[in-house]
């Protein structure tokens, strides 16, 4: 079974064509510039057209009859969806409503899903939900403390984000774990970045809320912020309550702060031209991780491993080494000299003998989790 997973974005389309027989990636790309002024890709259909033709052009598959199945990463399933969906006329009209609760990506996915269906009208589509591997954060940790009849009629509360790379970390943490029972934080990093909470396998807290805004200081995103922000800097600067949760996603973050949205930036910047404010903008990106661990240390009654991942979380031994720093009186004690000579994105043990709490490197692969939730879809349908 060949399944293409795609990944669409407002201006971008990424795709990997995976075999689920031994799960190995035969190819994958990217599509750029998706209806921008002065592109010949006009939408979502002229490049999924090009991703037809590149597959085949580059030798992936040899006909695009070989693809069984076609899984999407889809932002949003909001309380309607525990688990990946086969996408059916149903399926889209719950997702179209769902499109309130994340305006900035799931109109893309959709417009793709669309296409999709309009090329491969035979192929079946699935859904994979970036926020169905935290459907199982309990009530108490998912509510937020406003009117519960706001909560029930217009469910305002806590979902959380980077799903499927949570799913595939904290799952490949507990096989290396070897344990009946386990306590994981799953540390996703990089220009988004989000925390997980996972007691055997399962998630029970997420840093990431209602939106991908909330939690961690990100590349543009501003992370936590007292609410009462948006309508003090409304009034302040005389834009619109819109106008400011824009900025809070798009220019604030590392980049408000220091000037720079990408961390080898940042560091380049605190580093070799010791900047004040790239220095700054470090620490207060590692304390927020930092917080974050303690305070799910806590909820979960102890800690078995921290799981870095993502591209910071992956290849910054300084973002790494900041966040842990402090860390030794929860029992969590880094080995400087493995952290500091970790191979990029590769699997790397960087704790001490003597620690407490393992530290470990787990490269994420999102794409392959996609194809794994649509495989299962689809021969449940068999």
């Amino acid at each position: 079974m060949k399944i293409l997973v795609i990944n669409a974005g407002s201006s971008s389309l990424k795709y990997q064509v995976i075999d689920m027989n031994n799960e190995q990636t035969l190819g994958k790309g990217t599509i750029e510039r998706i209806g921008v002024a002065g592109s010949e890709i006009k939408n979502h259909t002229d490049a999924l057209k090009i991703v037809m033709a590149e597959i085949v052009d580059k030798g992936y598959i040899k006909n695009v009859s070989e693809i069984s199945a076609i899984g999407h990463r889809v932002l949003h399933a909001a309380e309607d969806y525990s688990s990946s969906m086969l996408i059916t006329d149903e399926v889209m009209a719950v997702c179209e409503r769902n499109a309130v609760l994340g305006p900035l990506h799931q109109p893309a996915n959709l417009a793709c899903v669309k296409s999709c269906q309009e090329t491969l009208p035979n192929v079946p589509n699935v859904a994979v939900f970036d926020t169905v591997f935290h459907a199982s954060i309990p009530r108490h940790a998912f509510m937020y403390a406003i009117d519960y009849e706001d909560y029930k009629k217009y469910k305002v509360r806590r979902y959380g984000f980077h799903g499927t790379s949570h799913k595939y970390v904290s799952g490949e943490a507990v096989k290396y774990l070897k344990q009946k029972s386990s306590k994981v934080i799953t540390c996703h990093l990089g220009n988004g970045s989000s925390l997980a909470a996972v007691v055997n396998g399962k998630c029970v807290d997420t840093s990431m809320g209602l939106t991908p805004l909330e939690g961690m200081i990100m590349g543009t995103r501003s992370g936590d912020a007292d609410p009462a922000v948006v309508t003090f800097l409304a009034q302040q600067k005389g834009i619109s309550a819109e106008e400011v949760i824009s900025y809070l996603n798009k220019k604030c973050g590392l980049l408000g702060i220091a000037g720079v949205s990408d961390f080898r930036d940042l560091e380049a910047k605190a580093y070799k031209e010791n900047d004040e404010r790239a220095n700054l903008a470090i620490d207060m990106f590692a304390y927020r991780i930092k917080k974050y661990i303690g305070s799910y240390y806590a909820s979960m009654g102890g800690l078995d491993a921290i799981v870095f991942t993502g591209g910071i979380g992956e290849n910054s031994n300084v973002a790494r080494a900041k966040i842990c720093e402090g860390l030794e009186c929860l029992g969590i004690k880094l080995d400087k000299a493995k952290n500091a000579n970790a191979p990029r994105g590769k699997f790397s043990e960087l704790h001490e003998k003597r620690s407490a709490v393992k530290i470990v490197i787990i490269p994420t692969n999102e794409e392959l989790v996609i194809a794994r939730d649509s495989k299962e879809v689809i021969e449940g349908i068999k």
